[in-house]
This record gives structure tokens, C-alpha cells and sequence, in this order.
């Protein structure tokens, strides 16, 4: 009793000693001190007076725990309030009223009579909340000797008190207490998991003994060489607060934070002083920087959060913030709105109003809930504000961040439902699967087994993390299968046309020449335009050599006639001309680099030393560059020959919706055509898929019908010649 008091005197001086005393006689006078509850629950007035203290909170306050303390649960009826005002005034008579009729309230095991109790506790609590502050004290007390009760008794209350004391303690920013809390009942509703975290937790200490001492020391040391007064209290993360990381963002164990640190300084200026120089001793972990110094949450809390790697590469959170707001952010704002000067102390500031408005609203709101069992599934749900909590058709509950859309939905009931969902209906009504959902949803995914991968716009409609790395597979897997089956279709015409066998079985043993794994990856690799179709031909074949582009058959091919200028004086006169004919002559001929020149359209031809000659469609933008060089001018010009027809390079390019099928579709209606695709590549551009490809073909009348076929197909929206 003595440690009490000398506890109250540190930050209330002027507190009523004698009240004290009188009231921890009170109690132990009636003969109830550590009685024994139901469930073999404990009561002790001085453990749950302390707790209360540690909260520095008033007298009326302490007094009220240490009255509440001491009453055994079967005798709280004889606690009179008459009685309680008379020995201890009228504040404290309330508080007793207010915790004997809540304490009353747990004796009732019935789901439908404890929803009723649960509005019955919010309302007292409405009334004063110094009644929550005890009693949130008092039910860490028992979840701290939670071992000593059945373990059926130790489940129900473990859960209670992770579905409502927890989350009250949060929303009136006590999150030390809420931590606590949240880790003793996780440790009675699953302890394997919290068995298995705790055992991973103490191995990644054991590697890193000293790593919090390293830290504190660093840090220490660089802010006194800089000036600046600060201190460093580290600590190792809970287990609860690990799993719940996991189970929100979906995240292995070594991929998230184990170890937090919080830097307390004097003021806000300095915690911007102190971020400096952190982020010039370890490197930043992008997107894990936090101001709400700058803009206070709810519970005006403030301080700076940052996430950074450090010592042995491991990474670790930092916490900014003064002493004042370390204060607030571990005793919650009870603290700071009990606080004041000598001569108020013993009744709440002016700043409880403030410090509670959003606890009340709640309150308020839920009171509102004429329905037992719906006021306590409403209460739970507020309590959780930063998530919504929805059902399947099944009834089965499934919690998502505040924000997400039926999408999160989908992936959170499974992969395959997500990847595979083409709508949904929301409490009955169809609605877009980009619905933002709201508590209390019942959401039924429909789904397409014709759709096996989702849209890759969905990636930024996704609010989880789940959500987003499972469209991110699954995209990728049916781009890849895209490629790879256009790839196919390219090598195997090739094959066809080149007159040499394709099989699978001989390109597994020509994987190492081509430096990849699998024959699906050479695939996808010809379709991405990584490998040509000639060079997989050579890896299986190592004596073949390309033919030109030559195609025998048919009984007239083309050729082409050349005429040089025999002066540069006189552009009318004076012509010697040379049929370059089956391409093969001792004039060596190639074609515009970008897009090539077609039968059937106006040509010309420049010549370059040691190059030869390069001919271009006469319409090419590249011949704007020759225009100060008349004499590299060659007059070129399409003629018949009797050699068999042969293909000339053409490049399209190909703007089309992103949806899984598509580039299958535009490869095979140019093969239909008898187009040759020589090579692709791809782009993105304002939310369409853009295809370049390189195809062969026999003149300018075939092109124009592949690129009309094109057009009518309905996964493309436009389709445009590139002319080199």
C-alpha cells in the first residue's frame, strides 16, 4: 500500500492519502481481498489499483478500483452506493454503481443476454469513462493469471476480451495495454501459432543477440554528436502483432519487421532533426515513412514512423515522437486528460470532452441497435473501424481492410475464386466487382471458368496485398501462355515453310544452344520476340541456313530494275540500267531497316559505300535525310520475273484491348492470310496493348488484306503500317 501511494505522490502531490488508505481498508475489511470469482477468476483491489495508477489518474479514480477490486462477484449486491457515497463522496459512489452493475453483467453466460450486457456496458461507460479505464484494468489483471482458470473458461474470456476490451483500449489510444491484451488471448484462443511465432521470434534472437543494444547505441552516439537530446528504447515485436502483420498483408515471417524502437524527443522539431539522421545511418525501406505529426490521428496521436534496415541487414521500425506524445501512445489519451496543475487535480480537465468524442460517437451510434444479437455484431464491427467485415453466401466472415473492393473479396475466399470472378451481387443486387464494400455485406462472387486470368487492371483496384500479388501472377502466367502459344504458332509455320520437321522432343535436346529451360520458355520467347524462329531452326538443325526469304512455287515472281545516273548535271538524260532480278546478284540489296518496301508501291533506291543498295518505299519519311545527296539517288521499279514468288519484310503495328486471348487472335488471322511473322514486340500505351510486328509478305495488296482482317476483328482498335 505504501509503493501505492509513493506511486500517486510522483505525478499527483497534493492526492488525498487518507482516502486511499481508508478505501484499501475498506475493501479488505469486508473480506475481499483476493477472493476466488467463478472460473476460478482472481480479484486483488492493489494489483488493479496500480494499473490504474500507472495511468495516472485521479484519486476518485484509484479509489473506485480499489473498491471494485476487493468485490468477490458473489457478494457485488452488498456493495450499497448509499453506502460508497457516504464513506467516499458521490464521484466515487458513481464509479462503484457503474463497475458493480458492469461486474453483475459477466455472471450471465447466454450469447443473447451477453449482447444486452455488452450495450449495458457501453452505455455506463458512456456515462464516465474513468468506469472503462478501471475495468480495463481490472480485466488485465485476469488475463494476466489467466492460467489458473479452466481452459473452457479460458477461451470465452480470451476471446471477449480480443473482440472488445482490446479494441476499446486502442480507440482510446492505450495500445500498450491493447498489445498486452491482444497477446494474452491469442496465446489462450491458439497457442500452437503463438507457440510456433514465439519459437521463430526467439531464433531470429539468438542470431542477433545484441542487435537491440547495437541499435540503441548507434543511435545514441549520433544524436549526441549532433546535438540533439534524445533517447532509444528498443524492443522485440509480440507474437500477436506479428501474426496479425502476416494475416493483413499477407507476408511470410521473414518478410516482415521483428524488432520496433521508439525515439523519444523534446519537441516536434526535433523528431524531424532525429529522422535526419537516422535515414543517413541505415538505408530507407521505400514506402514505410508515416507523419502524423503533421496530421494527428484520430486519437491525436503524433509521431513519425520510418522503416529502415539495419544492423546485419535486418530490418527494423523507428518510432519518432516527444515525450508527451510517448505518453499519450502508451497510456493512451486517459492520461494527458486527467493531467493538470496541483490545484485541479482529482477531476477531469477540459480536455476529456475532446480526448473521448470519438469514443462516445461510437457509443452513441451503437446504442441505436433495438436488436440484442445486432447491437453485438454491430459493436464489434465498430470497434474494428480500420476494417470491414463481410459474409459469403455460406455465412462465413470475412475481414478486409477499410477501402476494399469485391475483388478483395474474391481473393480472400480463394485464389481461383478471384482469378476467376467476372462479377458479384452485394446483399442480393448485382454491383461491379470495384464496389467499395461496407460492414455487414453479404457478397456472392460470380464466376467463369471460360475467365482464367483476371484483367491487369485490377492490380489498382485491389486494396490487399493478396489481392494484388495473386493478379500479379496470374497475369503474368497468362501472358507468358499468350507468348508462348504465339511463339509456337510462328516457329511452327516457319518450319512448315522452311519444308524441315518441328517436334518437341528435338528442340528439349537443342535447350542448351538456346539458353533456356524449358520448350515453353523458348516459346514465349520467340512470341515476346526474345528469339527468332531461323534461330531455333539452326539450334536444332546446325546446317541449315536461311534462304533469303525465297518461297518456290507459282509461275511469275518479282524483280527489281535499277538506273543510275550516268552524270549529276543531268537528271533526264544519260540512264544505264541493271536488273538486280532474284535479289542475288553482285549488287548487294536490302531493304528499309524499318518497314521494308512492298510489290506494288512507287521504290527508290540509296546507295551506300560498302553497303550497297537499301531500297525505300518512295513515300519513306528516312529518305528526308538523302535529300542533300542526289548522286546516292538510284530509280528502282518493280518488274515480273520468272522466279517463284517470294516474300518481302513489311512491319504493322497493332493497337489492342489487354484481355487474355487476344494476341492468339491477332496471330492467327494474320497466319490465315498467309503472313509470315518474323518477329514482335510489345508496349503499353493509354491503357491498349501496342503489337509491333515484323511479317513477311508478297506485296503491297497482301499486306492491305491482312491489315483489313485486322481491323474487323473485335480485340483490336486500330492497325497502322510502319514505313521505314
Amino acid at each position: 500500500m505504501d509503493q501505492l501511494v509513493e506511486q500517486i505522490r510522483t505525478y499527483n502531490p497534493r492526492t488525498d492519502e487518507n482516502l486511499i488508505r481508508r478505501a484499501y481498508r475498506y475493501g479488505t475489511l469486508n473480506g475481499r481481498t483476493h477472493r476466488t470469482a467463478p472460473e476460478g477468476r482472481q480479484s486483488s483491489p492493489a494489483a488493479i489499483a496500480k494499473l490504474v495508477c500507472d495511468q495516472r489518474l485521479d484519486d476518485a479514480t484509484i479509489v473506485a478500483a480499489l473498491i471494485h477490486g476487493g468485490s468477490g462477484d458473489t457478494e457485488a449486491s452488498r456493495i450499497e452506493v448509499g453506502e460508497i457515497e457516504e464513506l467516499f463522496g458521490r464521484e466515487v459512489g458513481q464509479l462503484v454503481d457503474g463497475l458493480k452493475r458492469m461486474r453483475k453483467l459477466e455472471l450471465v453466460p447466454q450469447a443473447s443476454e451477453q449482447s444486452e450486457n455488452l450495450r449495458k456496458l457501453l452505455v455506463a461507460i458512456a456515462g464516465d469513462v474513468r468506469v472503462l479505464l478501471v475495468k480495463l484494468a481490472a480485466r488485465l489483471h485476469e488475463m494476466r493469471g489467466l492460467e489458473r482458470m479452466p481452459e473452457a473458461a479460458q477461451f470465452r474470456l480470451a476471446q471477449e476480451t480480443l473482440e472488445i476490451y482490446a479494441p476499446l483500449a486502442g480507440r482510446v489510444g492505450m495500445q500498450e495495454m491493447r498489445e498486452e491484451l491482444e497477446d494474452l488471448s491469442f496465446r489462450a484462443i491458439d497457442p500452437s501459432a503463438y507457440g510456433l511465432l514465439l519459437q521463430r521470434l526467439d531464433a531470429i534472437t539468438a542470431r542477433n543477440p545484441d542487435l537491440i543494444t547495437e541499435v540503441e547505441s548507434q543511435l545514441a552516439t549520433k544524436f549526441r554528436e549532433r546535438g540533439l537530446a534524445a533517447r532509444v528504447i528498443g524492443r522485440r515485436k509480440k507474437p500477436f502483432a506479428i501474426w496479425l502483420e502476416m494475416q493483413r498483408r499477407s507476408l511470410g515471417f521473414e518478410q516482415l519487421t521483428h524488432y520496433a524502437f521508439r525515439i523519444i524527443t523534446q519537441d516536434h522539431a526535433s523528431c524531424y532533426r532525429a529522422l535526419g539522421i537516422v535515414h543517413t545511418v541505415w538505408p530507407v525501406v521505400p514506402g514505410k515513412f508515416v507523419d502524423t505529426i503533421s496530421t494527428p490521428t484520430e486519437m491525436d496521436y503524433r509521431a513519425i514512423h520510418t522503416t529502415v534496415i539495419g544492423p546485419g541487414k535486418q530490418r527494423i521500425e523507428l518510432q519518432i515522437r516527444t515525450d508527451e506524445g510517448d505518453f499519450i501512445a502508451e497510456l493512451g489519451t486517459t492520461a494527458s486528460s486527467f493531467e493538470s496543475d496541483a490545484d485541479s487535480f482529482g477531476r477531469p480537465s477540459k480536455q476529456e470532452s475532446d480526448a473521448f468524442a470519438s469514443l462516445r460517437q461510437t457509443i452513441g451510434a451503437l446504442s441505436q441497435h433495438a436488436d440484442t444479437e445486432d447491437f453485438r455484431k454491430h459493436t464489434k464491427l465498430e470497434l474494428f473501424r480500420d476494417q470491414v467485415f463481410c459474409f459469403t453466401p455460406k455465412g462465413k466472415l470475412i475481414a478486409l481492410p477499410r477501402g476494399a473492393s469485391a475483388i478483395d473479396f474474391a481473393y480472400a475466399v480463394h485464389t481461383n475464386v478471384g482469378n476467376s470472378a467476372v462479377g458479384c451481387k452485394i446483399n442480393g443486387e448485382f454491383a461491379a466487382l470495384s464496389t467499395e464494400l461496407e460492414n455487414e455485406n453479404a457478397v456472392e462472387v460470380l464466376i467463369s471458368d471460360a475467365q482464367t486470368a483476371p484483367p491487369a487492371a485490377w492490380e489498382t483496384l485491389a486494396r490487399t496485398r493478396k489481392a494484388r500479388a495473386a493478379i500479379r501472377r496470374a497475369t503474368r502466367k497468362a501472358v507468358d501462355e499468350q507468348y508462348a502459344d504465339l511463339g509456337r504458332r510462328i516457329v511452327e509455320r516457319f518450319f512448315e515453310r522452311i519444308k524441315l520437321d518441328f517436334v518437341d522432343y528435338k528442340l528439349k535436346g537443342a535447350l542448351p544452344r538456346l539458353r533456356r529451360g524449358s520448350v515453353d520458355e523458348v516459346m514465349a520467347a520467340v512470341g515476346r520476340g526474345e528469339i527468332k524462329a531461323s534461330n531455333v531452326a539452326r539450334a536444332i538443325y546446325p546446317d541449315y541456313q536461311e534462304d533469303q526469304g525465297l518461297r518456290p512455287g507459282g509461275k511469275k515472281g518479282v524483280a527489281i530494275r535499277v538506273q543510275f545516273f550516268t552524270t549529276q548535271e543531268n537528271r533526264t538524260s544519260g540512264w544505264r540500267s541493271t536488273s538486280i532480278g532474284d535479289l542475288k546478284s553482285g549488287l548487294p540489296v536490302k531493304f528499309a531497316p524499318q518497314g521494308g518496301a512492298l510489290p506494288g508501291e512507287r521504290i527508290v533506291g540509296i546507295v551506300t559505300r560498302n553497303e550497297g543498295l537499301t531500297i525505300y518505299p518512295i513515300q519513306s519519311r528516312s529518305l528526308e535525310k538523302f535529300e542533300g545527296e542526289p548522286e546516292r539517288w538510284v530509280d528502282a521499279h518493280w518488274e515480273e520475273s520468272d522466279a517463284g514468288p517470294r516474300r518481302f519484310p513489311a512491319r504493322i503495328l497493332v493497337r489492342y484491348v489487354d484481355e487474355p486471348g487476344n494476341l492468339a487472335a491477332i496471330a492467327s488471322v494474320i497466319n490465315e492470310q498467309d503472313g509470315n511473322i518474323d518477329n514482335i514486340s510489345t508496349r503499353r500505351s493509354l491503357g491498349f496493348n501496342e503489337l509491333i510486328v515484323d511479317l513477311d509478305v508478297y506485296d503491297l495488296r497482301h499486306l492491305s488484306a491482312i491489315m483489313a482482317h485486322l481491323r474487323v476483328n473485335s480485340s483490336v482498335d486500330s492497325v497502322e503500317r510502319i514505313e521505314g
